[in-house]
């Protein structure tokens, strides 16, 4: 769109004040730049598209590279996820296998325990049993002096 002032510049006069010469024809300078910076946008044009190519190629790598990533990332995530399962097999091997050696410590130590306790049981046992025998032998006998 043309500026106000480009359009007032067409009118300025063409010549010095002084005697009267042919009509001039108003400058269009904005059509003089134009004109003028037609040829370098020309060469430009060349490297414009050049640049356009690029960046074309540039979005197409970054695509792969994109879809490389991802796959790397699902690669891992896949890789991942299967050592945890098997880290999570190997915890619970192990985790079984000190719950199994408590468990067989702790059975052994009731086995200890119980037969203390039995052979304690059985010390006592001969005292209790001559005791019972004593009690029931004088019960007899007080049994035996009182008339019946």
């Amino acid at each position: 769109m043309a500026r106000s002032r480009d359009f007032l510049e067409r009118f300025r006069p063409v010549g010095t004040p002084g005697a009267a010469a042919g009509a001039g024809v108003p400058a269009d300078r904005t059509a003089e730049r134009g004109a003028e910076l037609a040829t370098v946008f020309a060469l430009l044009a060349a490297t414009e598209t050049e640049a356009d190519e690029l960046l074309a190629l540039a979005a197409a790598q970054a695509a792969e590279i994109r879809r490389t990533a991802q796959d790397q990332a699902r690669a891992l995530v896949a890789e991942a996820r299967r050592r945890a399962e098997a880290e999570r097999a190997e915890a619970a091997a192990h985790a079984r296998h000190e719950v199994d050696a408590e468990s067989a410590q702790l059975h052994e130590q009731a086995e200890r325990d119980a037969s203390a306790t039995w052979a304690q049981a059985l010390a006592r046992l001969d005292a209790e049993v001559q005791r019972i025998v004593r009690h029931v032998v004088h019960e007899l006998d007080a049994r035996a002096g009182q008339p019946s």
